[in-house]
């Protein structure tokens, strides 16, 4: 009587109920695997493994449950909208303009691997064939086994590359292009799979296409007027209402429902509808962060348990078959190595980031089991022996390529580059990851500005704008290590009226200037804050952290002081892994002035006193050089000693502006100063854009004295920290009216009551890891 129950349980119950334990024991598997350098597509494929046929759903109460009739229908369903989702997401967080500059290079790279599959393919068709017993058309066959062995599974290699902290690198949005290029390459031929059933009525077959492709420029447009019609609709909200946000899911979901009603797969309009969607202001912001907590959360755990839980290893009774299923992945995994690698040898590639590409290429599970369904409902394929072995090879294939390619980024992270780069040796047409932090409304102009400023031209640029929110006293005993980003509710206790006004000033900016920049926020203990912020650093691999000055003007001129604000600085700049800058606001500065993209010119002075942290602060003008709206000047302080040395051979920045002393290299007697400053010269300062001037002093007296005669002439200074600097001379006795030791002795200087109504101050903190090459990477 209660196995009868089982076997006439709701499908919807059965359902939840396997979505809800691949969920928990996905979540067992990485508490298990995390430790052994393993992440969440491992975890998950596992977890569903481990429900399936393979082994808990051996038991016969337990298949009759998992595997009644009725519910293949709903996992059908489940597949569908988690794809839909999943690729929504990719194409959201899909570097546009990355794929279109490094289209020819992720298209060589992607194809190259996937035409040696396919000839792989084609080459092992006539033994699957003859050995599984199959019949229909070996061509169709064919086709399917080229799925299976070329195919690239873009959402497990997204969320491989997100799990493994490599997003934000080249190498991370190399391989994410070339996933969804083999996507598409999979996905082409599936389209001839599914045609095969059309082929009787073709006609109405490609009239149905016609209409589908219009059908999705159509919604692209719709979409796209809908989220900047929504955005003005919401001016006085930091998100978009829930009614809203309803609509535009519903518009993704109604088109992909009518494309599959049609025959055809969502897979790509679903893609393209989030690569196309606007990226600026409330829609894109309120959008993205559902998404990415739903797909996360939710949809990858079930997708990818999904695929491990129709795997049933119970079909790998003999050699043969095991013979079978072992020739398809090593000529899946083979075809990847040899292709990629021929790529990365004609690109000149290195060849350690060539097997990391080809074992990132060989994850499986996604169009490759649309096609194995597709081409079974078509009668292409008619054995379900080879159904089910291929099944199992799908599910290896990306086990073993999943561990191996966590274990190549431990071994080999800092070998494929992935790791900081100082802005010293940070080439300046690379892309710079800029994180700012602001604790409440008062700074974010300021940041922006910075962020305006170096954004360079034509150069790739990704800004973040982290809000820091201290999780309050009454709350902190019941959620001691709350965190949570940007949450869509505009009722939230946790620093919404501050989160409105932040956003209507970057939703502004946005819109002025076309350039996203990605809001976060988080919400912590005091005590933990400094760690959400490095943790965050280092997840999105950012080049340097722009952290605001605890005291700050208030409207009567005075300095107001935020003491827990600076323990937090203090804490940031010993912990960071990434270089870190201190933002003293003085209001004057282009890159941070009121408005973004103010037409006034501005002077900008980097002083240089010699040390790793003034190096790293003539790394960040690199960028400052090329602002159309600033004037930037090198300020070398050097002892009265060399002033002899020099040669004083004048040459003029540009007509009628401040003309510039010749650099003598041969003068200068420490050499990582020298170095830097030489390839500063010979870059920026002969080229115009930008000055350099000799200061010769004895003292600190002397350098405090130049100091005050200049603080009028500049909006913004520039300068190192201080650390490991070789003539302490210089400043000698300027540490006597110290304040905050944090910043540096001229920092400091620069920054206290004395200069009140003089321009801004940026501190920079050089982070230095192990350097071996001191280029511009």
């Amino acid at each position: 009587m209660d196995q009868e129950c089982l076997v006439n349980v709701n499908p919807a119950f059965s359902m939840t109920a396997q979505a809800s334990s691949i969920l928990v024991l996905s979540h067992i598997f990485q508490i298990i695997l995390k430790p052994l350098g393993q992440h969440a597509p491992v975890a998950q494929i596992l977890a569903g493994f481990l429900l399936g046929p393979s082994c808990l759903s051996r038991f016969p109460w337990i298949r009759s449950f998992f595997f009644e009739n009725s519910v293949t229908d709903f996992y059908a369903s489940l597949a569908l909208y988690s794809r839909i989702g999943i690729m929504f997401l990719i194409g959201l967080q899909m570097d546009a303009s990355f794929l279109m500059h490094h289209l020819s290079t992720t298209s060589v790279i992607a194809f190259s691997g996937c035409l040696m599959c396919t000839a792989f393919a084609t080459a092992i068709t006539y033994f699957v064939y003859e050995e599984t017993g199959s019949q229909g058309s070996r061509v169709m066959l064919a086709l399917v086994l080229t799925v299976i062995l070329a195919n690239t599974a873009s959402p497990i290699v997204f969320r491989l590359v997100a799990d493994l902290k490599f997003t934000t690198t080249d190498l991370g949005r190399v391989a994410i292009s070339c996933s969804v290029i083999g996507d598409m390459y999979a996905l082409f031929i599936l389209i001839i799979i599914v045609g095969e059933r059309h082929k009787a009525t073709f006609l109405r077959w490609v009239l149905k296409g016609s209409c589908s492709l219009m059908l999705l420029v159509g919604v692209v447009m719709l979409t796209k007027h809908l989220a900047n019609w929504l955005n003005h609709q919401n001016r006085n909200r930091k998100n978009l209402r829930v009614l809203d946000i309803i609509l535009i899911f519903s518009i993704l979901i109604s088109l992909a429902m009518i494309l599959e009603t049609m025959g055809f797969s969502s897979i790509l309009a679903c893609f393209i509808m989030g690569l196309l969607f606007p990226r600026r202001g409330k829609s894109a912001r309120t959008v993205l962060t559902i998404v990415t907590y739903m797909v996360h959360n939710f949809l990858f755990p079930i997708y990818f348990g999904l695929t491990g839980f129709r795997a049933d290893i119970t079909y790998l009774s003999n050699l043969k078959n095991i013979g079978i299923v072992v020739l398809v992945i090593l000529l899946s995994i083979g075809g990847k190595i040899i292709g990629t690698l021929v790529a990365c040898r004609y690109l000149k590639k290195p060849l350690n980031e060539g097997v990391l590409l080809a074992f990132l290429f060989n994850m499986k599970g996604h169009v490759d089991l649309l096609a194995l369904t597709s081409a079974m409902l078509n009668n292409a394929i008619t054995s379900l022996l080879l159904y089910n072995l291929m099944l199992i090879a799908i599910v290896i294939s990306s086990l073993v390529s999943s561990i191996l390619v966590s274990f190549l980024v431990k071994r080999e992270g800092e070998a494929i580059g992935m790791k900081h780069i100082p802005l010293e040796f940070h080439s300046p047409k690379k892309e710079l990851i800029l994180m700012t932090c602001v604790h409440s409304p008062k700074p974010v102009t300021a940041m922006i500005g910075i962020i305006e400023s170096l954004r360079g031209e034509n150069v790739p640029f990704s800004p973040y704008l982290i809000h820091l929110v201290e999780l309050p006293d009454k709350a902190k005993d019941n959620s001691e290590d709350y965190y949570q980003e940007d949450e869509v509710s505009d009722e939230d206790d946790y620093g919404a009226h501050d989160g409105v006004e932040i956003s209507e000033t970057v939703d502004i900016f946005t819109i002025e200037t076309k350039m996203m920049i990605n809001q976060v926020r988080t919400v912590s203990p005091f005590l933990r804050m400094f760690q959400d912020v490095c943790d965050f650093a280092d997840d999105v691999r950012a080049s340097i952290i722009v952290l605001p000055f605890h005291k700050h003007l208030r409207i009567d001129g005075k300095l107001e002081n935020d003491e827990s604000l600076r323990i937090t600085n203090q804490k940031i700049l010993r912990h960071a892994p990434c270089s870190v800058a201190v933002l003293i606001d003085r209001r004057h500065t282009s890159g941070a002035s009121h408005v973004a993209g103010s037409e006034s010119l501005q002077q900008v002075a980097t002083l240089f006193f010699g040390g790793p942290d003034d190096r790293e602060a003539l790394g960040l003008s690199k960028r400052l050089s090329t602002h159309h709206h600033m004037n930037l000047t090198i300020i070398r302080f050097l002892p009265t000693s060399r002033k002899e040395l020099n040669l004083g051979i004048d040459i003029s920045r540009k007509a009628g502006e401040v003309p510039v002393a010749a650099l003598n290299i041969e003068s200068e007697v420490d050499g990582a100063d020298s170095c830097a400053l030489k390839k500063f010269h010979e870059s920026y300062v002969t080229s115009g854009k930008a000055g350099y001037i000799e200061k010769f002093v004895d003292n600190g007296a002397q350098t405090a004295m130049i100091l005050r005669d200049i603080v009028e002439k500049y909006s913004m200074f520039i300068v190192g920290k201080g650390g490991g600097r070789a003539d302490s001379a210089l400043t000698t006795g300027m540490s006597d009216w110290e304040e905050c030791p944090e910043l540096g002795i001229v920092a400091d200087f620069l920054a206290s009551s004395e200069f009140n109504n003089s321009g801004s101050v940026l501190v920079i903190q050089q982070h230095v890891p192990s350097q071996s090459d001191p280029e511009d990477i």
